[in-house]
């Protein structure tokens, strides 16, 4: 049995080049979570433990129904601007999920997850379809902290070529910011436009 891996699938989802560039995007299915708060404080820690949680009972639920899939990377939708305190950032953590997982294997996880690994943040967790079409997009490579020069770059781009923010700042990280070093860090800035 072949398992489905969403990054060899949507390849153009999951890679950008150094140089912000204008691509179309298709809706994508996810598993989600949101906040509001740093992210560098342990709330935001336990939505992602409690995401990820969630990703794998699923993933086991339906590997042993002959569906596996490697479970993508995370993501985030960032709603802030540059006066937002970081207390107050908004959020929305994302994993994108194969189309066929449906809510009743949501509910099953999550009843699960609090059963078995007492993460009671999962029954906030809820399926998400995301709509981005056209997006703004390159690739960062580095810490969080140097983040906006790059997003400064897609922002004049966006600007030059005359088009129109529509949505929340994308971010898709291609590494794990938990235990890899702030100057290895791969992440995928995205901005929907019109």
């Amino acid at each position: 049995m072949e398992k489905l891996d969403l990054a060899k699938l949507f390849k153009t989802y999951y890679s950008a080049g150094k140089a912000p560039a204008l691509i179309g995007m298709e809706h994508a299915k996810y598993i989600s979570i949101s906040g509001i708060g740093d992210p560098n404080e342990q709330p935001f820690a336990d939505k992602v433990k409690s995401l990820y949680a969630i990703a794998y009972t699923i993933k086991f639920m339906h590997k042993a129904i002959k569906q596996d899939f490697v479970v993508a990377k995370l993501e985030a939708l960032w709603d802030l601007n540059a006066f937002t305190p970081r207390t107050h950032w908004k959020y929305r953590l994302l994993i994108r999920i194969p189309d066929y997982i449906q809510q009743e294997s949501l509910l099953t996880a999550i009843e699960e997850v609090i059963a078995k690994k007492q993460l009671p943040l999962a029954k906030t967790i809820e399926l998400y379809t995301m709509r981005e079409k056209d997006v703004v997009q390159m690739m960062h490579t580095g810490p969080f902290s140097s983040e906006p020069k790059v997003i400064q770059q897609l922002h004049a781009y966006i600007e030059k070529k005359g088009l129109q923010k529509t949505g929340l700042h994308h971010e898709i990280y291609l590494t794990d910011f938990r235990s890899t070093p702030p100057e290895k860090l791969k992440t995928i800035l995205r901005q929907p436009v019109k």
